[in-house]
């Protein structure tokens, strides 16, 4: 076996046929909204158009149509349409994955959304991190009445969720049309109270300097950071707080301002990756896809786009202490891949070619000769 070269060291090997595979650590998928209902091609022909997130609003699409669709799903519902995507991420090489709620915007919704993430999570070969994601946008119910919204969110709907054990983080929208840094506040000061970690949808649309809000939380991620200030960098590197770049929404949303990836480097900021797995701005559950993306949009290397999906992909969730390197003590999460290098897991536009995930020492996939071996 031999280690190659790059951030995260990984290992190869030539199987009975004689064929390279490629030994990473399991991908971990730190952002995505993956339990929905519905689609999101009335929103693919906008955007396709040129459309943006003002166009996609004006036809009621975009959050507020996830959102109509979610509630008109039953628990079941959610869970078998869901249950597809997940098995399509394990099936990548994602042995740990995020998934939010923010589908519902009302108790019911989202309770039903995170009762499905804990099913998920105990049904399949997968470590599943539930995500309380009620302030991704307002309530239809509460429209005009912002305010009113948070008290609904911090008096009623995360208690409930807490109570029914639901939650491992807590995230949000902070952005000048999304809630204000007061808003955010009130809801991560009752995350804190209950010894919830907490991340952000941050600085995709403006420099709100919502990363740094985060950052004074501090927060496991931050995320988006199109529009991230060298303030905002400093107070995430000071902090520790990760950067989660998401190419996909990126790239569907028409999105001409870059993350500051260099200053993130300069100044020690972490950087990860996700697919963002969402019926509107990145209906995807490829890993690699996501990696490729990164280096051409945002000019990542390869060794970093790997690192995103694997050490930093694990500490934007906390996890990094018993995952995301291969290393002796930590779990025995891994991706065996057809190829030798890296690089050759990302450069296709189609992804890279997974032909093993193995959980804690388990396999959870495996195609061809490996299907038939343990």
């Amino acid at each position: 076996m031999a280690a190659s070269p790059g951030l995260v060291p990984c290992t190869r090997f030539r199987d009975r046929r004689r064929h390279w595979r490629l030994v990473t650590p399991g991908l971990v998928d730190p952002h995505t909204h993956f339990v929905y209902w519905g689609d999101g091609a009335a929103d693919f022909e906008v955007l396709a158009a040129g459309g943006g997130r003002p166009e996609l609003e004006a036809i009621g699409g975009g959050v507020q149509g996830m959102v109509r669709a979610t509630r008109q799903a039953s628990e079941d519902e959610l869970y078998t349409a869901s249950a597809t995507r997940l098995r399509a991420l394990i099936a990548a090489g994602v042995t740990t994955v995020e998934s939010k709620s923010g589908g519902g915007l009302d108790l019911d919704t989202e309770l039903r959304q995170l009762r499905v993430n804990r099913a998920l999570g105990r049904d399949h070969p997968v470590e599943l991190v539930s995500t309380f994601l009620g302030a991704h946008g307002l309530a239809p119910e509460f429209a005009g009445r912002r305010d009113a919204y948070v008290d609904f969110l911090c008096e009623t709907v995360l208690p409930a969720a807490i109570a029914e054990d639901l939650v491992d983080q807590v995230d949000g929208f902070c952005d000048a049309v999304g809630f204000s840094h007061k808003q955010m506040a009130r809801q991560f000061d009752q995350a804190r109270a209950h010894g919830l970690p907490v991340k952000l949808h941050a600085d995709q649309y403006s420099d709100f300097a919502a990363g740094a809000l985060v950052a004074r939380y501090r927060g496991v991620s931050a995320d988006h950071l199109e529009y991230a200030s060298q303030e905002t960098v400093r107070a995430m590197a000071e902090a520790g707080t990760v950067a989660t770049l998401l190419p996909g929404a990126h790239w569907t949303l028409h999105e001409t301002q870059r993350p500051p990836v260099a200053l993130m480097r300069e100044l020690g900021v972490p950087i990860a990756l996700a697919t963002n797995c969402n019926p509107v701005s990145s209906p995807s559950t490829s890993p690699t896809r996501m990696m490729h993306m990164a280096c051409h949009l945002f000019g990542l290397s390869p060794a970093e786009a790997l690192a995103g999906f694997t050490r930093n992909g694990a500490r934007a969730l906390g996890l990094h202490g018993d995952r995301g390197t291969l290393e002796v003590g930590k779990l025995a999460d891994l991706a065996v891949w057809q190829a030798q290098r890296p690089v050759e897991i990302m450069y296709p536009l189609d992804g890279g070619d997974c032909v093993m995930t193995v959980k804690r020492g388990r396999r959870s996939h495996a195609v061809g000769d490996l299907a038939a071996t343990a």
